[in-house]
Order: structure tokens, then C-alpha cells, then sequence
């Protein structure tokens, strides 16, 4: 265990070389952008830093509560009762979502909404320590670090609202409670709820493995699930009495595999069989696959869509079972903003990455060590604290969000901050720990300040305002949104 640690720590300390090296240039990029915060900007700013305890304090219990989507009752209601404590209005269980919630703040033009999330992943339990060690069996974990989405959201919301008070500036500052992001749910039925209608710009954020600013795009995903009925019978006695639903899940799974040969390579089908029948013995009368369909754009994913349902109706045809239908979300593509993305990447500039010490990179060493001895990954540092570049930021994700259905509405803005060990996998225990650790609130506190920063800029100089809505106009000319949820469905409230 000593020969172990003694190695981390050395791997530490090269990496904190390397790091001051590149923080030598980080910080004289910082100062000469200095001035590129007003007042009213510092104010937002050193806001977040007077809040920083309690910030974390909140992280630490939406990351205990570790609530998976549409369950986050606790977890919206420490953000509710904290916003309305400071004078916001809050909306609360919008949208037939008991989690959902919007706060506002301020009166007039412009009205810029930040997002946040608070839904954890379940079979993700993990305790705040570099290794794997569960809190609870089977439980969930905030493996995509939404304890921090939500915390730091809850921050920069917080902080604009001291800067409204302090230089008396216009404009409304909305922060939208937005549950079940891991199913794709909350903010698809927020906006066909109308909730979205009359915010003039977006701005977003997520924790990483490094800090940028996301220019890129994302995969559209359609969330569905095939229902097959059939007709019991004894298995061994009297088969040929049965209709198996569960014959029709396996054939519907036969076809889409084959299908896969024959789409774009961008396009993703996979698919978990939440219902396969109960015992070998009685023939499956009911079987349910669900599935989750992916393209990088939506046009493709409906083509694709509407070749897996064809695949379904085959199989109920081949096996004589009824099908079922269910989406339960459909979410479009990330559309990026050009002047939003420039003016978030000044503001991370302006305010600077915060530091990591030894200790924090001795921890992300090893949680980086079950990636080195399984996969072989090679890892030049333990974490990555710079500034990406506007270049670097412009490739598309392999991942779904349905804030790519706000973007598609409305102009929108969004970043990422440093709150992972770097080369954590998504999803992971490894990203639990994180952000339950220093290493995560240090990333938390800096998209605080980005945030409230970047909607206190748009509040100051509308003609950015105006920038973002023209490059918006722009990108939206040949697209129309087309939404594969039923007319007037209401959100599954219950996924599974």
C-alpha cells in the first residue's frame, strides 16, 4: 500500500508541474481579460464565493438524497425552499411533474433562464472515496454529477439576483428545476407545457472531465416502449395453447440487430427488456422492450424510428401477439449559439479555472488507477484544469439531452467546468466521487460564477441579446420541429 501511494503521490507531482506550467499561462490570460467583468458582473461573482459553504452544503445533500428522475422530491425542495428564502417567486410541480419547478427574480426584458438538474442514476451507489465502495445496495448515484448541475445553477441564480438588487439592473432571472434529465423527461414536457414561451435566451451547464465551452451539437434520441401481449399456457403440458410476447421481443431484437448494418454510422438503437414473463414454465403472455433510438439529427432518427416500428409490427405478425406503443420522450438535437458560446468563454477566462492541490490529484490518481490496470488508458494528467478552446469545443456528443429541444426554441448557451478526475467515463462511481469530493465543488462553484456572470452581461448590453437571436434565426431557417410524443400525452410520471 506505502510503494502504491508513494507512486501516486509521484504521479501527482509530475502532473503538478505540468499543471503550473499551463496555470502560468491560464492566469495571464485571466488578468489581461480582467476587465472584461463590470461592476455589476464582480458582484455576481464574489456573490458565489460568499455563498461557497452553503453551496457545498447543498451539493452534499442533493448527493446524499441521490434521487433518480421524477423521485427528486427532496432534492427540488432544498432548491425551492432556498430560492423563495432569497425573494424569488417559485412555481412549483409544473407541467404535471410533482419535481418540476420555475423561480423568477427581477421584472422586464431580458428574461434569461438557467437550467438545473438534480436526478441521480440508479445502481450507482458510491461513497466519496477513490475507490469503489458502495452507501447503499442497489442504490442510486449522482454518476453524472447533477447534484453540482443543480447546486451550481441554484448559485448563479442567487448571485444574479444580488447584482439585480445591488446596481439596480432590468431584467428577470429565471432558474428552471428540470427533472429526470437522465430519461430525457423534464424539459421536453415543460416546453410543450408552455413553460419556455417568453425566455429571450438559455444558458446551461454540465460538470467534466475538462472546462469549455460546448459549441457542438448533440444525438437526437426517441425513448419508446414495444409492448407485446400474448396468451398464457403451460410450457410443457399444452404450448401449443400460448401466444409468447417474449417471442416477439426476441424476433423484434433479431431485426433491429440486423438493421444496424444498414444505417448511418452515426445512429444508435439499444434496449433493455424491462418485462420477459415470470417463471420457464408459463408461456410469457406479456413482454416489453424499451428502447432508446439515437441520430445526430433528428430527421434521421425519425426515418430510423419508423424502420424499428415496422420491425415491431413484424414481429407481432410473425408470432400473432398484439403491440403496444409507448414514447415516452423525444428529444432533438443540441442547436449552438455562436455569440452566446464566445461570450461564456470569456467570462471562464475572465474569472480563471480554480486550483487543484496534491491531495485532489492524488485522489483523481487513483481513480484513474482501475482504468489503468483493466483498460491499459494512459492518463498524462490526473485532472485537466484548462480552459478549452472555442476550436476544441465545436465536436458533436456522442450523448442525448433535452435541452437540445429548448435550443431548438430558443437561443442557448452552454459550458462545462472541470469537476471529474480526468478520463473519468460517463456514468460511472468514479464520477459520483468526484463530485461528492473537493475536486467537484471547486468545478461547481466556477460554473456558479460563469453563469451568473454570463446572464448578468446579457442583462447589460442587449445588443448581445440581439447577436444571439440573429445567429439563432439563422441556424433554425430550414428546420422545423416536429415532436414524436402524442399530441396532449401527459409525462410518464411512472418510466418503469
Amino acid at each position: 500500500m506505502r510503494l502504491y501511494l508513494n507512486k501516486q503521490l509521484l504521479w501527482a507531482g509530475c502532473a503538478l508541474v505540468l499543471l503550473h506550467s499551463n496555470m502560468g499561462l491560464l492566469v495571464s490570460a485571466a488578468e489581461k481579460s480582467a476587465a472584461k467583468l463590470s461592476e455589476s458582473q464582480k458582484t455576481a461573482v464574489d456573490d458565489v464565493t460568499q455563498r461557497a459553504e452553503e453551496l457545498k452544503a447543498v451539493n452534499q445533500s442533493i448527493w446524499n438524497y441521490a434521487e433518480v428522475g421524477l423521485q427528486e422530491m427532496k432534492s427540488s425542495q432544498l432548491l425551492i425552499e432556498k430560492l423563495k428564502s432569497d425573494g424569488f417567486t417559485v412555481k412549483s410541480g409544473v407541467a404535471d411533474m410533482p419535481t418540476a419547478f420555475v423561480a423568477s427574480y427581477g421584472s422586464g426584458q431580458p428574461v434569461i433562464g438557467i437550467l438545473a438538474e438534480y436526478d441521480a442514476l440508479p445502481g450507482l451507489s458510491q461513497k466519496a472515496v477513490p475507490f469503489r465502495e458502495t452507501q447503499a445496495d442497489e442504490g442510486a448515484g449522482h454518476a453524472c454529477g447533477h447534484s453540482g448541475l443543480g447546486t451550481a445553477a441554484l448559485g448563479a441564480a442567487l448571485a444574479v439576483k444580488e447584482a439585480i438588487d445591488k446596481h439596480q439592473l432590468k431584467g428577470t432571472v429565471r432558474l428552471y428545476g428540470t427533472p429526470a434529465e437522465e430519461t430525457g423527461l423534464g424539459k421536453v414536457y415543460m416546453l410543450l407545457d408552455g413553460q419556455f414561451k417568453d425566455l429571450d435566451i438559455c444558458l446551461h451547464w454540465h460538470p467534466a472531465n475538462n472546462t469549455n465551452v460546448h459549441l457542438g451539437s448533440s444525438k437526437a434520441l426517441v425513448s419508446v416502449k414495444f409492448t407485446f401481449t400474448g396468451l398464457p399456457a403451460h410450457a410443457s403440458v399444452s404450448p401449443e395453447s400460448g401466444v409468447s410476447a417474449l417471442d416477439a421481443v426476441e424476433l423484434m431484437n433479431t431485426g433491429v440487430n440486423y438493421m444496424r448494418e444498414h444505417v448511418k454510422e452515426d445512429a444508435r438503437m439499444h434496449y433493455v427488456i424491462i418485462d420477459g414473463g415470470g417463471q420457464p414454465n408459463v408461456v410469457p403472455a406479456k413482454a416489453t422492450v424499451w428502447y432508446y433510438v439515437r441520430a445526430n439529427t433528428h430527421e434521421d432518427l425519425e426515418r430510423n424510428y419508423r424502420w424499428v416500428v415496422d420491425i415491431a409490427k413484424g414481429a407481432a405478425l410473425m408470432t400473432r401477439t398484439k403491440l403496444k406503443i409507448d414514447v415516452d420522450t423525444d428529444n432533438h438535437e443540441l442547436i449552438p449559439n455562436t455569440p452566446l458560446s464566445e461570450m461564456i468563454h470569456q467570462k471562464l477566462t475572465a474569472i480563471g479555472p480554480p486550483a487543484f492541490s496534491a491531495e485532489e490529484k492524488a485522489f483523481a490518481r487513483r481513480i484513474q488507477q482501475p482504468l489503468i490496470d483493466e483498460f491499459g488508458q494512459n492518463f498524462p494528467v490526473a485532472i485537466d484544469s484548462r480552459i478549452h478552446s472555442l476550436l476544441e469545443s465545436k465536436t458533436s456528443s456522442k450523448g442525448s439531452t433535452d435541452v437540445g429541444d429548448i435550443s431548438w426554441h430558443i437561443p442557448t448557451g452552454g459550458l462545462r467546468t472541470t469537476c471529474f478526475a480526468a478520463g473519468n467515463p460517463g456514468h460511472s462511481w468514479q464520477n459520483v466521487a468526484c463530485i461528492g469530493s473537493s475536486i467537484g465543488e471547486k468545478g461547481i462553484l466556477y460554473a456558479a460564477q460563469a453563469l451568473a456572470a454570463s446572464t448578468v452581461e446579457l442583462m447589460e448590453n442587449p445588443a448581445l441579446v440581439t447577436e444571439a437571436k440573429a445567429d439563432f434565426d439563422q441556424r433554425m431557417q430550414k428546420r422545423k420541429y416536429i415532436t414524436l410524443i402524442p399530441k396532449g400525452q401527459k409525462p410518464p410520471v411512472k418510466i418503469r
